[in-house]
């Protein structure tokens, strides 16, 4: 599993140059310098924005695979001190987003040393992940509109897992996720004559109660819901002035597009109804949205018979993870599937400010994909 390209250097200096969901610039220009090398055989630019899709093969009647990976950061600030930390205050790749693209890069120097000769494979160098808007401002490219493929496939590292350890799943391997706003229209009044207004601070209370009374936080059955309180922005800092507007920020996740769809209902008609009863105006939005990553059967299998052939360790995990992953609108568009690797049983989780992608993973990952497509484009 060795390779010419240094790709432990190539991830760290990704990782010492971050940057966030639709800012990825820099990081594309690090990866097309290295893929210029590999010459591709077709390579597109600023998809959906920043991001990349090279090419290998030029058979365009056979199958047609992408392989996806993700170029932005997180707006957290680093706490490590080791050689290659971040520099962009701030900002830090704590989801493993630059090891991903190291083992895509990986595989995309495999195939340029033996390009498929039975159909092609696209590697898509996705931007703004983080954020739920990447995958949506790729597939809605221009240049996109006319491709089809065959197979779709993704990977994310999993901490708490023995490294490069396989989990693999049929069904859904992430969650449905949406975030809520939902704003809330009073009158001020002087602090002293509180009753000459509409304060909306019971109506907050009464909302966050309720909303979080209808969740289901048990992973291990069906009906998961999650309802999250991320923000809550009510009035302003003067003391003389009653409150007379406020925000309240949720995320809320279930297993299903559908479940969540009921969940963010129920949400709705509680927050209405408390509204009317204090006498608000109100007004609900939605962002980050993420839908349930659905893997198909036959790419399940197909990831899982890699693990085996590759003498990798294979967990099969009865539940999907709660967090959300926007490739799952390709697996919504396309048969695919994301599984998940292991990066040590002791690493830090995904999004802790000292969280750092393993090298020692990269292999594990290229060799996985790599027998993962090579067997797909024999059949």
């Amino acid at each position: 599993m060795s390779t010419a390209l240094d790709l432990k250097a190539f991830r760290r200096e990704l990782h010492a140059h971050p940057e966030i969901s639709g800012e990825e610039r820099e990081t594309a220009k690090r990866v097309l310098a290295v893929l210029n090398k590999l010459k591709p055989d077709a390579l597109l630019t600023e998809v959906g924005g920043t991001g990349i899709l090279a090419t290998f093969g030029t058979e365009e009647k056979g199958p047609q695979v992408m392989v996806r990976c993700e170029l932005d950061a997180l707006p957290i600030q680093e706490v490590n001190s080791f050689s290659h930390a971040s520099t962009i205050k701030g900002v830090s790749h704590k989801c493993g987003h630059d090891g991903h693209t190291a083992i895509v890069t990986g595989l995309a120097e495999k195939l340029a040393k033996d390009r498929p000769s039975n159909g092609r494979v696209h590697l898509l160098y996705q931007p703004a992940e983080e954020n739920g808007a990447g995958a949506a401002a790729v597939l809605k490219d221009p240049r996109m509109k006319d491709r089809h493929f065959d197979l779709v496939l993704a990977l994310h590292n999993l901490p708490g897992y023995p490294l490069g350890h396989a989990v693999v799943r049929k069904g859904a391997f992430t969650a449905s996720v949406n975030s809520m706003v939902i704003a809330l229209k009073g009158r001020t009044s002087h602090a002293a004559e509180p009753e000459h207004g509409i304060n909306p601070a019971l109506a907050v209370a009464e909302i966050l109660t309720g909303a979080i009374a209808l969740q289901h936080n048990v992973p291990t059955e069906d009906g998961l819901r999650v309802v999250t309180v991320v923000h809550v922005d009510l009035g302003s800092k003067d003391y003389g002035i009653s409150a007379g507007n406020a925000e309240v920020h949720l995320t809320v996740r279930c297993w299903t597009d559908a479940e969540l769809k009921r969940l963010e209902q129920d949400i709705e008609a509680l927050s209405r109804r408390v509204a009317a009863t204090h006498k608000l105006g109100i007004e609900i939005g939605y962002c980050f949205t993420f839908k349930a990553n659905q893997n198909d059967d036959a790419a399940a299998e197909l990831v899982t018979e890699a693990v085996r052939a590759t003498g990798h360790t294979l967990v099969k995990r009865d539940h999907p993870f709660k967090w959300g992953e926007d490739f799952g609108l390709f697996t919504a568009k396309y048969k695919g599937c994301m599984f998940g690797l292991g990066a040590g049983e002791d690493m830090p989780a995904l999004h802790n400010p000292d969280y750092d992608f393993p090298d020692e993973l990269i292999p594990h990952g290229i060799e996985l994909f790599h027998t993962a497509v090579r067997s797909f484009l024999q059949r």
